[in-house]
C-alpha cells in the first residue's frame, strides 16, 4: 500500500552504541528485581535500587501503559513476520499486534497506543488524530475489533511524524515530562517514541522508559539506554541534557509534547 511520502523515513543509526556513561550520582544500579524471570508487563521491568514507580490514577494513560503485556521473545519481527536486521535496540518487546501491513510504523504505533487505552476506557469520541491538511480522523464509535483496525489503518495511511507533531502539545520543562508523552520529529525523516514508564528515588532523581516502532512496520519495543548502560532500559530526566540519545535516533528535549 503506498502512503503519504511524509510516512516514509528513513532513521540513520546513531554512532554511540560504544558509549557507556557512568558518572552519574554514585547510586547502585543492581536492579530490586529477579532478572533471571523475564517481565511479562511493563509494570514488571525491574528498577535500579533505591528507585520505585510514581504512583498515577487506577484509569490515567500512565497507568494503562504499564499493563501492557510483554512477549517472552526479545526479537522484533518485521510486519510480514521477518526478523529486524537491527536487534540491538530493544530490551522487550510489546505484545500489541502490528498488522500485516507496512503501516504501523513510530508515529502510528504512538498513535495505536493512544486510541486503544482511550477506546478501551470507552472515550471513543476522544480517539481524533489529524493530518497534515488540518482534516479529522474520528472513530466512529464502538467498533469490532476488525472495524477497529480498518479505521486505525486509515489513520496510519493519512497521518504522519509531521501531523502528530502539530497535533500534540509542547511541553516547555523536560523534567516535567509524563508517562504517554511523546518525544516527535516530525518530517521525512522523522521519527517518535512514547515515554511508557517512571520511577523516582528518595534523592528526586528521575528515570523513565522508552518505547518505539521504527520502519519498515515492526513490534513495539521497549528501548535500551545505549548512554547509560548500567541503567538501562532506563533513561535519566537530567535538566543539563540538550539531547535525548536513543538506539535509533537522538531527540532534543525540546520535542517533548503531550496530548
Amino acid at each position: 500500500m503506498k502512503r503519504n511520502i511524509l510516512m516514509t523515513i528513513i532513521l540513520p543509526f546513531l554512532p554511540i552504541a560504544h558509549v557507556e556513561k557512568t558518572t552519574k550520582a554514585n547510586i547502585p544500579l543492581q536492579t530490586t528485581q529477579n532478572t533471571n524471570t523475564r517481565p511479562a508487563m511493563v509494570s514488571e521491568i525491574p528498577l535500579p535500587a533505591g528507585f520505585k514507580r510514581i504512583n498515577y490514577p487506577a484509569v490515567s494513560f500512565a497507568a494503562w501503559l504499564r499493563k501492557i503485556p510483554i512477549k517472552k521473545d526479545t526479537l522484533v519481527h518485521l510486519f510480514n513476520g521477518k526478523l529486524k536486521i537491527n536487534q540491538d535496540a530493544q530490551y522487550a518487546v510489546l505484545d500489541v499486534p502490528v498488522g500485516d501491513k507496512d503501516l504501523q510504523q513510530c508515529a502510528d504505533a504512538v498513535m495505536r497506543l493512544r486510541a486503544q487505552y482511550l477506546y478501551d476506557q470507552k472515550r471513543y469520541s476522544e480517539i481524533s488524530f489529524v493530518d497534515n491538511a488540518g482534516k479529522k480522523y474520528t472513530c466512529p464509535g464502538k467498533l469490532d475489533s476488525i472495524h477497529f483496525q480498518r479505521y486505525l489503518e486509515m489513520v496510519y495511511s493519512h497521518c504522519n511524524t509531521y501531523s502528530l507533531e502539530k497535533q500534540l502539545h509542547p511541553v516547555d520543562d523536560f523534567s516535567k515530562i509524563m508517562p504517554g508523552d511523546v518525544l516527535v520529529k516530525g518530517g521525512s525523516p522523522g521519527h517518535a517514541e512514547m515515554v511508557m514508564d517512571m520511577a523516582v528515588n528518595e534523592s528526586g532523581k528521575v528515570i523513565y522508559l522508552l518505547a518505539q516502532s521504527y520502519m519498515p512496520a515492526q513490534d513495539i519495543h521497549i528501548l535500551k539506554d545505549p548512554l547509560y548502560r548500567k541503567l538501562s532500559p532506563w533513561y535519566w530526566v537530567d535538566k543539563d541534557n540538550s539531547f535525548i540519545y536513543t538506539p535509533e535516533w537522538t531527540f532534543a528535549t525540546s520535542q517533548l509534547r503531550r496530548w
